[in-house]
């Protein structure tokens, strides 16, 4: 539940960014185009300037910056704030590089940009002084208590003890008792603990059952309702379920997923996409634009065929694609059905060169902006292998949930190329699984670093 300073925090933070972003804005304006703050006269700026407050909107509705779950912490304020300054800045130039705007001074931007960062590091700053002493001397959490402890209610414990919306007051029961007895009624010790609760000024008392003792939630709830007390209820499953879950609900039914895929919340498939569309545009219009004619003259020039192949391979939930790459290998009738080896006396000479380096994976961007593929995913599989693999290797399928991509956290850390056993296959969906399950923003961004670092380090099994 969010608290009213919580509530407030968000609205005070989203208008004191606007007022930040306006300001910085005409700051930047009058230090490099004109010696006046007046933006409305010159009709370039004017544009700018709304285009400026539309994209801050967008790009922090896009990374969540004013959500509760960004608010829970420093540390969350702090990382959604410099994602959306990147956003704003990467969707801002994009517009700029894309349209008529040329009036614009690269001046401007580049001390907008500054300002940006320093009124945001000033903002924070002071943020953070300011909810220090208002912590410190208010009770701004709502006061909150445990009865009975079991591991569920000692993690449940711990997050309440970390989080600034809640006053944690400890627990209210040294051990996990039963509160119901044989005749149905609650013990003595629970009333009294219910009532401690009250005097205490403890709003809401968070009990953790297990399934077979839920029968004495009605009895718990009804004499908390007499002491004008809030009793909420956290069914602990550790003993049934031993693997990580979460809860979700569909309508009034809870829904357990036994494993964690933040891309299946649809702000994060959202925010991926947005990444992929702009990431590849790029990449097309400023590198494929004359890579792609300069290749092709090289390839047709070593060997007959077409400058790109294209194969099926097994995409998201398992349905095949077409991938394509720049043709790396004489034109012949094994490409679908034996993998490609270091020394493949089918690789040509540029072809050599276009896997060392990685370049003949750069046609798959296509396959990104149509939305077959993504930047960073799990890579994709012939549809031979997938077939072959599916069949010998434990969750190998699962890493098929997500769209397959050019790169991926298997091909950082080694698991690159031909996959001369199982045991390496085994490897390779192990770091597939790890990334869907741990997907953030920032370990794409990770990845790609440490893929344009092996890239110039050059990779044992690029061959």
């Amino acid at each position: 539940m969010q608290s009213r300073y919580r509530y407030l925090l968000r609205l005070v933070l989203f208008v004191s960014d606007l007022l930040l972003i306006n300001t910085a804005f005409a700051a930047s304006y009058f230090l490099t185009v004109s010696k006046s703050i007046d933006i409305y006269g010159n009709d370039t700026y004017r544009n700018a300037f709304l285009i400026c407050n539309l994209i801050w909107l967008f790009a922090s509705s896009v990374v969540g910056m004013y959500r509760s779950s960004s608010l829970d912490d420093l540390i969350g304020i702090y990382r959604a704030t410099w994602r959306s300054v990147v956003v704003h800045g990467a969707i801002l130039i994009a517009y700029l590089a894309f349209s008529k705007n040329i009036d614009i001074s690269r001046g401007f931007v580049i001390s907008l940009y500054g300002l940006y960062t320093l009124f945001f590091l000033i903002s924070r700053f002071a943020g953070t002084v300011l909810e220090f002493i208002i912590t410190r001397r208010y009770r701004i959490g709502r006061p909150v208590a445990v009865l009975g402890r079991n591991s569920t209610s000692l993690r449940l414990a711990g997050m309440l003890e970390k989080s600034q919306s809640y006053k944690f007051e400890g627990f209210l029961e040294d051990e996990d008792t039963l509160f119901v007895g044989d005749n149905g009624d609650l013990v003595p010790a629970a009333c009294k603990e219910i009532a401690r609760a009250a005097t205490l000024g403890v709003q809401e008392v968070y009990v953790s059952l297990t399934p077979d003792r839920m029968s004495a939630a009605r009895a718990l709830l009804d004499e908390a309702e007499k002491q004008c007390v809030r009793l909420k209820f956290v069914p602990d499953l550790s003993g049934s379920l031993t693997a990580p879950f979460s809860v979700s609900y569909i309508g009034d039914f809870p829904v357990i997923s036994l494993r964690h895929e933040p891309l299946e919340n649809v702000d994060n498939r959202f925010k991926k996409r947005m990444f992929d569309i702009l990431f590849s545009s790029m990449v097309i219009i400023f590198v494929l634009s004359w890579l792609v004619p300069l290749l092709a003259i090289l390839i047709k020039l070593e060997s007959p065929g077409p400058i790109f192949f294209k194969q099926l391979r097994s995409g998201r939930n398992n349905l095949p694609f077409w991938c394509f790459k720049f043709r790396s290998m004489h034109v012949n009738n094994d490409s679908d059905k034996v993998q490609a080896k270091k020394g493949d006396s089918r690789i040509t000479k540029i072809g050599a060169f276009l896997r060392k380096t990685s370049l003949d994976e750069f046609p798959q961007f296509f396959n990104v902006l149509i939305g077959d593929m993504s930047i960073v995913g799990p890579r994709p599989h012939m549809l031979k292998h997938t077939e072959q693999y599916s069949a010998i290797i434990d969750r190998y399928m699962v890493r098929q949930f997500l769209k397959p991509g050019i790169t991926g956290w298997a091909q950082v850390n080694g698991f690159r190329g031909e996959t001369k056993d199982q045991v390496l296959m085994e490897k390779r969906v192990e770091h597939d699984i790890w990334y869907m399950e741990n997907w953030s923003s920032m370990l794409d961004v990770k990845v790609i670093f440490m893929t344009v670092i092996n890239i110039f380090k050059g990779e044992e099994n690029a061959g």
